[in-house]
């Protein structure tokens, strides 16, 4: 990338741009991020934005040659600088696609004990959840914990009397047998509808309660969802 023999040698693509490099790329920006030490003289390059950071970015890495923060550091420093909702499918997908561990989170965390943002960065990685299948079950898992409910579980498969794995759940509380889903414009397919129509059918016969919520409701009427949930895990 031409642009790096215009920047200072320290400098490495972080934030937003190196969690693309790394396949977690959740939140765009139009913006090339990269961080440099503090202190660092970056000149005015329109289209980039420099990050002085105090904690130096440890073993740096190639990606399609390009110098890159390591995945768990471009993750914390997402998960600290960016709102809650957006974080979380950060670290969730980071941790799907296997671009780092959690311990490494862990670790990444622990170096950054004493910048801005740090203690919500830890509490989303305290969260995260590779099993988390798309953006707005990472967010419909948050706003559940964010209201003081217990933290679900993602992912939930469901067995037949047979022993045959049947329906696979976005969020349970099992011990409830609540299920807690996110319906995507997918589901207003007809085909998919007559699929949903019999699991829902199927599942309430197995005495599962369960719960569809939209967009709409993820966005727009966040206690709705939450106060129907906290209703059905009190009875």
């Amino acid at each position: 990338m031409g642009l790096f023999d215009r920047l200072p040698d320290e400098a490495v693509l972080g934030f937003h741009s190196g969690a693309l490099m790394h396949g977690f790329g959740d939140v765009r920006s139009e913006n090339l991020h990269v961080i440099v030490p503090a202190g660092t003289v970056v000149p005015r390059i329109r289209g980039v934005v420099a990050h002085e950071s105090v904690v130096p970015v440890r073993n740096p890495v190639w990606v399609r040659g390009v110098p890159c923060a390591p995945a768990a550091r471009c993750a914390v420093d997402l998960a600290r600088t960016l709102r809650r909702m957006d974080a979380l499918p950060v670290l969730d997908l980071c941790l799907r696609v296997g671009a780092c561990r959690a311990d490494e989170l862990r670790a990444e965390v622990r170096d950054h004990r004493a910048l801005r943002g740090i203690r919500q960065a830890r509490r989303l990685v305290d969260l995260a959840d590779p099993r988390s299948e798309c953006r707005q079950e990472s967010q419909l898992r948050l706003l559940l914990v964010d209201a003081g409910l217990p933290v679900p579980e993602p992912q939930f498969w469901v067995y037949d009397q047979e022993g045959v794995a049947l329906y696979r759940l976005d969020l349970v509380y099992r011990e409830h047998r609540v299920g807690v889903e996110y319906d995507g414009a997918s589901h207003l397919d007809p085909d998919r509808l007559r699929h949903d129509r019999a699991r829902m059918n199927w599942l309430a016969a197995q005495g599962w309660r369960m719960r569809h919520f939209t967009a709409h409701d993820l966005y727009r009427r966040p206690t709705h969802v939450t106060t129907t949930i906290r209703s059905l895990l009190s009875t």
